[in-house]
């Protein structure tokens, strides 16, 4: 599954959904579809009493219902049981609701969206925003996350030019790179904040996210005017590209005098933007 999480709004309530490139196709959680259609609590005794009521869709649940994995309640990500569009309109015709039709149109406006997205991919950058939005963060971050999104992908299509392609080759440079500027590896860094599954990227401050993007922004450069030929070289270029980054790093924490690389973690500092905009409202 190439994922690429998001979470939708059907009438007020959230779904999840996740993109498969690979399949060219939405996969949406079914607990989330189920509670949006019957407004049940308990979703998961729901769909048991539902294939208890369909068998033939009991005997077709694991291919209709894969294990996908999406954004829990909590942030993390975990396996949850989704289905594609087919999937769900079988799922649908076991549900005796009103809000049967609707949702069909809802899904069938998300794959237009989607769709359009593939035609202009500014629109998916739009809905990204949206959904920092809705989670909380800060325009300020958001801006520096999208254009670090953008560094990334040069850096990845760099990587893809060198001759790299396997995904460990690439969490093995961008160790390298994010070792070289901040001391720590990806998996270092996540323990430091107390991430588990959760995006590095998206749990970084604003200082954080402009290092890293820096040092993504060398390593493309210096990749494309050395050519690497080998894993090896290409692992001293992603060094150097961190190293730029470090140095950067180092003159800003001597002028503060204290270290710029933070152990809060999005959920963090979202609640202190949330306070600061409670006292704001209370004054108004």
């Amino acid at each position: 599954m190439n994922e690429n999480l998001a979470i939708q709004l059907f009438e007020g309530k959230s779904i999840r959904i996740a993109w498969d490139a690979e399949k060219e196709k939405y996969y949406f959680a079914v607990s989330d579809i189920v509670k949006a259609l019957t407004d049940t609590v308990d979703p998961r005794d729901y769909i048991k009493k539902m294939l208890r009521r369909d068998p033939q869709l009991k005997s077709k649940w694991g291919t209709i219902c894969p294990p996908v994995e999406m954004i829990a309640p909590d942030g993390k990500h975990r396996k949850t049981q989704a289905a594609d569009m087919e999937g769900i309109f079988r799922i649908i015709e076991s549900i005796p609701s009103k809000k049967a039709e609707p949702i069909r149109q809802w899904l069938a406006q998300v794959g237009a969206q989607r769709i359009d997205q593939m035609i202009d991919p500014e629109l998916t950058f739009q809905m990204a925003v949206e959904d920092y939005r809705r989670q909380g963060y800060s325009d300020k971050w958001i801006n520096e996350r999208m254009r670090s999104i953008e560094m990334r992908k040069e850096l990845t299509d760099e990587w893809h030019r060198s001759g790299i392609h396997n995904p460990k080759d690439f969490a093995t440079l961008t160790n390298v790179l994010t070792k070289a500027w901040s001391g720590m590896t990806t998996g270092e860094y996540k323990r430091y904040k107390g991430l588990t599954k959760q995006n590095l990227r998206d749990n970084m401050t604003n200082i954080e996210l402009a290092l890293n993007t820096l040092a993504e922004v060398a390593t493309t450069e210096y990749s494309r005017q050395s050519n690497p030929q080998t894993m090896a070289q290409s692992k001293q270029i992603a060094k150097e590209g961190g190293d730029v980054a470090r140095d950067a790093r180092n003159t800003m924490e001597r002028r503060l005098g204290r270290s710029i690389i933070s152990p809060n973690k999005a959920s963090d500092y979202i609640k202190s933007i949330d306070k600061k905009n409670e006292k704001t409202d209370s004054n108004e």
